[in-house]
């Protein structure tokens, strides 16, 4: 298993089965607004204490996986 596979958790119980940090109710979209709008890495962590960098990473991996599809033109 992977690190973000080890951080990344998907329970239909949790935030309606979206991704979320190591089955807390923060989701990796929650992380990836946070980046979007301007806050550093560390102000996120001053924000949400629960959370560790290397659960920052896990989220943008994920989402960088999730985003990395093939295209096949027609």
């Amino acid at each position: 298993m992977s690190e973000t596979e080890k951080r990344i958790t998907i329970n239909s119980e949790v935030c309606g089965g979206r991704p979320c940090i190591r089955g807390m109710r923060i989701r990796v979209t929650d992380i990836l607004d946070l980046f979007a709008n301007g806050l550093s890495a560390q102000e996120i962590l001053d924000e949400m204490p629960d959370l560790e960098m290397e659960d920052l990473k896990a989220a943008l991996k994920y989402a960088s996986q999730k985003l990395d599809h093939p295209v096949i033109a027609a």
